[in-house]
């Protein structure tokens, strides 16, 4: 079976990338990893990261301004989505979740 990567980007990788990487990852068509684009991030988003993913899910447009700064060649040939989600929710908040699954299907399936 074949498995799309969906990369999930915010700011510090706490609470909203992390969120969608822990509810995606639970479906086995997809491999998930998230990242944030600041310096404190928990995990910083990298040329790997950009190159593994087919998908790639930006909160904001800051984040994707910052990709596009940062990784203008990698991001070549990418499908990048911004979800407009405001960081105004905490980890696994059931608000955000909602909003993320909802923002996630309209490019993709999301399986029962």
């Amino acid at each position: 079976m074949i498995t799309i990567k969906l990369l999930f980007v915010c700011s510090r990788n706490k609470w909203r990338s992390l969120t969608a990487e822990k509810i995606f990852e639970q479906f086995n068509i997809y491999e998930v990893k998230s990242a944030g684009t600041e310096e404190g991030a928990r995990i910083k988003v990298n040329a790997g990261h950009i190159g593994w993913a087919d998908w790639i899910f930006v909160m904001e447009k800051k984040h994707e301004r910052r990709l596009n700064e940062k990784y203008r060649q990698e991001l070549i040939g990418k499908q990048i989505v911004r979800l407009d989600i405001p960081d105004d929710y905490g980890f696994m908040d059931e608000e955000l979740i909602e909003i993320l699954k909802s923002r996630v299907s309209d490019y993709m399936e999301i399986p029962e």
